[in-house]
């Protein structure tokens, strides 16, 4: 299976992300109150924009990421299924006399689309990066969620055959592609998964979810403290890459230790075909460095590498 980034074979990996679902959220005060419940500016946003997103405790602690897909009449969440049994009693718990109204879009589909030929494939090929548009009764958007060139369909359920039809018929060399594909995208970039990278301890900024968080717009819930560790510099804990010196991708878990203190734990390891076995961890401030050389378990070694790989 060729990997939707090979510089020498243009192409676009499809897949059916069944794991996520979409939820409508309809009424006058939705921009106003999801404005204030997640880090995007969700108030400053027109029709047609993609907005990553994370929904935090008072504390900073992520509680979920999202994409909101901002249309003129609702708003559109894709977020993992999981996520959403934690974040829905979160918002809930906060929605008293607020004309929102929340419904699971059970009638779409999410498909992925990676790759730099991912934007032809999808029918978009100048779609500014998080934008989308209306064709064909699916919505289209330029959306890297996984680091690298991407596209995102949401198409209807009745039509999700047809529909990745008509994307393999468009690109050279598309295929589908599988999840450890997509797995493997995400490290390369650098992508932290929530409930994987990170656990409900995890600051926002320690896992580099950076790109869902406005730091221009106004209050809301943990911005407190994703301020105060932006303006100190207060961080003790940040995501790096890990080069893993011998040919076996160590377990999720496995100790991470410099100078016999153990100083994080891999939390996402793959065999790349470009990198590779590399994996993430979020590390201790004494172990920032690029290229220091980490223990990891009981005999191998690993490399501390800036993330995505590919600027390393």
């Amino acid at each position: 299976m060729p990997h939707p980034e090979s510089p020498d074979r243009p192409t676009a990996g499809v897949i059916t992300l069944d794991a996520r679902i979409l939820v409508r959220v309809t009424g006058d005060d939705r921009a106003s109150f999801f404005h204030g419940m997640c880090t995007a500016d969700v108030k400053g946003a027109r029709a047609g924009t993609i907005l990553p997103a994370l929904f935090l405790t008072e504390h900073a602690h992520v509680i979920a990421d999202a994409f909101i897909w901002v249309t003129a009449d609702a708003l559109l969440l894709d977020l993992d299924a999981d996520a959403w049994t934690r974040t829905r009693p979160h918002l809930e718990k906060l929605l008293v006399a607020d004309d929102v109204e929340i419904e699971d879009a059970a009638d779409l589909a999410v498909i992925d689309v990676e790759g730099p030929a991912a934007l032809d494939a999808a029918g978009a090929p100048s779609l500014a990066p998080w934008t989308f548009i209306e064709a064909g009764g699916s919505l289209i958007g330029n959306l890297p969620r996984y680091g690298g060139p991407a596209a995102t369909v949401l198409a209807p359920r009745e039509s999700l055959d047809s529909t990745i039809a008509a994307i393999l018929a468009k690109a050279p060399h598309a295929s589908r592609i599988d999840s450890s594909m997509l797995e493997t995208i995400r490290i390369e970039n650098g992508i932290a998964r929530v409930g994987v990278d990170t656990n409900d301890k995890t600051i926002a900024l320690e896992a580099r979810l950076n790109r869902a968080i406005s730091f221009n717009k106004g209050c809301y819930l943990g911005q407190e403290t994703i301020e105060r560790a932006t303006a100190r510099g207060g961080l003790k804990k940040r995501m790096f890459g890990l080069k893993f010196s011998t040919a076996d991708v160590p377990s999720a878990g496995a100790v991470l230790t410099l100078d016999g203190k153990e100083i994080g734990r891999v939390s996402s390891a793959v065999r790349s075909p470009r990198f590779g076995a590399i994996g993430l961890a979020i590390l201790h401030h004494s172990a920032w460095t690029p290229g220091a050389e980490l223990k990891v378990g009981e005999g191998g070694v690993a490399i501390v590498s800036e993330l995505p790989f590919a600027q390393s």
